[in-house]
């Protein structure tokens, strides 16, 4: 039996619930910003720096509602946080990533995200992966961590 890995991410959302969603470069889909863990980092800092590094919004520790590990996929597990930002606080337009990749096709270095959107959590199954769909839809209500957080 092989480790689960776990992926830390922050589910962002607005004053209105919308949740930010990343495109991943030269796929079809969008996700929440995540990413895997260094050796002896705690998830939350891990959670905070793939922030940083896909959108570069700067969020202080103390914001994080810490959400739990939810099953994502078969061989991947989520420990998510959640956060929410004020009116104005985020410009998606000045959203960039510096989390670099080789494209497959030829190995150049290409941003692992290159679009962003605030997304109503009706519409996520528009653009999201469908395991992020599926967690979103039956695990964890963006409705009921609108209310919440």
């Amino acid at each position: 039996m092989t480790a689960r890995v776990v992926s830390c991410g922050v589910v962002l959302l607005d004053t209105a619930g919308r949740v930010l969603l990343a495109h991943a470069t030269e796929t079809s889909h969008w996700d929440i910003p995540k990413g895997h863990g260094e050796a002896g980092e705690a998830p939350y800092v891990t959670a905070l720096r793939e922030m940083v590094e896909e959108t570069g919004i700067v969020l202080a520790p103390e914001r994080l509602k810490d959400l739990g590990l939810f099953v994502y996929r078969r061989d991947k597990d989520l420990h998510l946080f959640a956060a929410r930002v004020g009116d104005g606080e985020v410009d998606i337009e000045q959203c960039t990533c510096t989390s670099m990749f080789p494209r497959r096709s030829d190995g150049t270095m290409i941003p692992e995200m290159d679009a962003y959107r605030w997304t109503e959590a009706g519409e996520v199954d528009r653009y999201a992966s469908r395991s992020l769909t599926r967690l979103f839809q039956t695990t964890l209500s963006l409705a009921e961590l609108h209310r919440t957080l």
